[in-house]
């Protein structure tokens, strides 16, 4: 897929499009071999990572990645070729997300445990929310969706970025629906932070998240912080309209309060 054949989604494939730029529009597996080698992205063991056609073997999807570098990528599949794209522009998150399941799976085996299941939520639908402004990153804490997204509208595109992770994110993307929901991250940043390029913030959030898995941080999955993806402004052109947010379904109350 091409960076110009994306839907516009309110910005939230702003991540992926300098990796997006020289690919074709559609989930082409072996055209993500000229980005990978160009970018030289390896795994927490130093082995340079591969997209490869699911081998016909038992080894497991993570072991396989951690001994020899190579990324199970079904032909022909979205969900697959984001994962790779992922892989592309978060690379050391991506190999510390690999290095902690495998500690996991050498200390338990069997049945995935509590942690393994918190780091593939976030692998599958997670999204870092960056702001300088304290006052919104709480209203995201406290479920204030109205007044995050209607109320504060105007500050979002200056003082708020929400960076897409999750590959499985992506590929509802193609076709938002109601209820898309991703499992955030907060950060608070300083107003310099965000008017750095793109690449710098991406580059510096995903240095903070694999530092943060490599420590073993977030190891439930209840501490992700639910973000209603098409609440935000340009997602879909139904949030144009204040009433929108009176749908209570899609824009719960929350239970909890999420750290930063």
């Amino acid at each position: 897929m091409s960076a110009a054949g994306l839907p516009p989604a309110g910005g939230l494939f702003a991540a992926l499009r300098s990796v997006l730029n020289p690919l074709p529009l559609t989930p082409d597996s072996a055209a993500l071999a000229v980005p990978a080698a160009a970018r030289e992205v390896r795994n927490a063991a130093g082995r340079r990572i591969a997209f490869v056609a699911p081998p016909l073997d038992d080894l497991d999807y993570e072991t396989r990645i951690w001994l020899t570098g190579e990324v199970a990528t079904r032909p022909d599949n979205w969900h697959d070729f984001f994962n790779a794209l992922v892989w592309l522009a978060f690379p050391l998150t991506k190999a510390a997300l690999n290095a902690r399941h495998v500690e996991l799976l050498r200390q338990q085996a069997g049945p995935r445990c509590r942690e393994r299941d918190a780091l593939t939520h976030f692998d599958e639908c997670g999204v870092v929310v960056v702001s300088c402004n304290p006052e919104l990153l709480e209203l995201v804490r406290g479920f204030q969706w109205r007044r995050l997204f209607w109320e504060r509208r105007s500050e979002l595109s200056r003082e708020l970025r929400c960076l897409v992770f999750g590959h499985a994110t992506y590929e509802q993307l193609l076709r938002p629906f109601r209820g898309l929901t991703a499992k955030a991250v907060l950060h608070q940043v300083s107003p310099a932070w965000l008017e750095q390029p793109l690449a710098t913030q991406l580059a510096d959030v995903d240095r903070r998240l694999a530092a943060e898995f490599s420590a073993g941080h977030h190891q439930a999955a209840r501490g992700w912080q639910p973000l209603p993806l098409l609440g935000l402004p340009g997602v879909t052109p139904a949030s144009e309209h204040a009433a929108y947010y009176d749908d209570e379904w899609q824009f719960r109350p929350g239970r909890r309060r999420c750290p930063v």
